[in-house]
C-alpha cells in the first residue's frame, strides 16, 4: 500500500442456498472496514454451495479477474468456508490472492495471509490450512448426516420426494412452463 493512500478492500460474501442471506455478513464486513477506515472498492457476493468448484462460482471467479486487474489490498471474508469448503479450492483462492499481493482477513478468526510488509503470515498459513481441511471435512460429515437420516427415514416406512398422485394437470402444466413448451416446439407453442 501507498503511504497516506487508504487500504482498499474487497468483500465476499457466501450463502449456501436461495433461501439463505448473506446481508449478516456483508453488514459486519462493511462495519469493520469502517472501523479500519477502509476503502471497500467492491462487494462480491452469492448464494451457491460452498462445495461447488471455484469455475461455477460466478461471484467468485469474478472477485479473482477483479483482482487480477485492479490495485487492491485485502479481501475481507466473514469466514473461511465462505471461500470455499473443498480444501483445495480454498487454498487455492487464498495462494492465487497471495499471488497478487492481495491478503485475505477473515473476520471471525481475526487472521490475515500477509503481513502489513506483504510478506506471507506463516502463522495464518498454517492455521488457515488446518481450518480448510475442517471445513472439507464438515461437508462430509454434513453429507454423511444426511445420508443416514434419509436411510433411517425411508427404513422406517417414510417416502422422500413428492407426495403419492400429486401431479400437475395438463392446463397448469401448459400455464405454468408455456415459455419453455414454446422453445422446445415454437409450433406447439402457437395452438
Amino acid at each position: 500500500m501507498i503511504r497516506g493512500m487508504k487500504t482498499r478492500v474487497c468483500i465476499y460474501a457466501r450463502v449456501s442456498t436461495q433461501g439463505q442471506d448473506y446481508e449478516r455478513q456483508l453488514s459486519e464486513l462493511r462495519d469493520y472496514a469502517a472501523r479500519m477506515n477502509y476503502d471497500v472498492v467492491r462487494e462480491f457476493s452469492e448464494k451457491i454451495s460452498g462445495a461447488k468448484k471455484i469455475a461455477e462460482r460466478q461471484a467468485l471467479t469474478d472477485l479473482l479477474d477483479f483482482a487480477a486487474v485492479n490495485r487492491i489490498d485485502k479481501v475481507l471474508v466473514y469466514e473461511c468456508s465462505r471461500i470455499s469448503r473443498r480444501a483445495i479450492d480454498f487454498l487455492q483462492v487464498i495462494e492465487q490472492l497471495t499471488q497478487l499481493n492481495v491478503s485475505v482477513y477473515i473476520l471471525q478468526n481475526g487472521l490475515e495471509t500477509l503481513m502489513a510488509d506483504g510478506s506471507v503470515n506463516p502463522i495464518a498459513q498454517l492455521v488457515l490450512g488446518i481450518i480448510g481441511q475442517f471445513n472439507s471435512m464438515e461437508r462430509s460429515l454434513i453429507r454423511s448426516r444426511m445420508s443416514s437420516g434419509y436411510a433411517h427415514f425411508r427404513a422406517n416406512g417414510g417416502k422422500v420426494g413428492r407426495k403419492e398422485g400429486y401431479r400437475k394437470s395438463e392446463a397448469d402444466m401448459r400455464a405454468q412452463y408455456g415459455k419453455e413448451i414454446g422453445m422446445c416446439n415454437p409450433l406447439q407453442a402457437r395452438a
